[in-house]
């Protein structure tokens, strides 16, 4: 169940990062497009995932959440410039705060109050 759990948090993170995105940005909250934004970011997450064996120890810090949060963002932005979708350095920059604060926040928290 913890890495259920794990799985499903990574996910939320990557997914509040990715509608939280599109809405400020006016880009609209259809399924297709939360779709086609977030796709590359939870290919980076399951990559992450893969390169860290975090089912492992899912709520580890390290290298489970690193291993997420870079790999969330680094392979996520590769795959979004091979697909034409762009970045620029202040996303970037935004992604990895963001991405970095929930991915590992979410594992402190839960190391904190023993909860995962």
């Amino acid at each position: 169940m913890n890495r259920l759990i794990a799985a499903v948090f990574d996910i939320a993170c990557v997914l509040a990062f990715v509608i939280i995105g599109r809405a400020s940005h006016a880009k609209g909250e259809t399924l297709a497009g939360i779709a086609s934004t977030s796709w590359p970011f939870l290919t980076g997450l399951a990559c992450g995932w893969l390169a860290a064996r975090a089912w492992r120890h899912p709520a580890a810090l390290v290298p489970a959440g690193v291993a997420a949060w870079l790999g969330t963002v680094i392979v996520g932005m590769v795959l979004r410039v091979v697909s034409g979708q762009g970045t620029a350095f202040a996303f970037i920059c935004v992604a990895l705060a963001f991405l970095g604060l929930f991915l590992l926040g979410w594992r402190l928290a839960a190391r904190v109050s023993k909860i995962v």
